[in-house]
């Protein structure tokens, strides 16, 4: 019975080490993430307006860093890692409007035309190449 037991405890131990191991990786991920420099906002050709960027990381935060993380940090395997998300501002906009696959639900009547301008702002400006 002791047998038993040892195993489950080792498998515990083992379970608790990987879970702080991730978790350790996920702060390191996003304390990078959040260093990053502001890009230029490839939609309007010029340096991205900061007013912009912050009411567009507001929105994220409030409706979709439940799926895509906080500061758009996320393992990308279940939804995709936004700061990868391609310079293509018009493939944004049709995304957040009208959802992909049955997976993104559409935005497009929650969110207006500046919302999701605003959003795009946020996002190229957190673009990694």
């Amino acid at each position: 019975m002791e047998g038993r037991f040892g195993g489950a405890a080792a498998f515990a131990a083992l379970a608790i080490l990987s879970m702080a191991f991730a978790f350790a990786r996920a702060a390191t991920a996003q304390q990078n993430a959040e260093s990053e420099p502001v890009k230029a906002d490839q939609a309007a050709g010029e340096q991205a307006n900061p007013a912009k960027i912050d009411l567009g990381k507001a929105i994220f935060a409030e409706r979709c860093s439940h799926c895509h993380g906080p500061n758009m940090v996320n393992s990308g395997t279940i939804t995709p890692d936004l700061r990868r998300f391609p310079d293509d501002h018009d493939r944004f906009v049709n995304t957040v409007k009208h959802g992909k696959n049955n997976r993104m639900p559409p935005w497009g009547d929650v969110l207006n035309d500046d919302d999701i301008a605003d959003l795009w702002a946020y996002v190229s400006s957190r673009r990694t190449p």
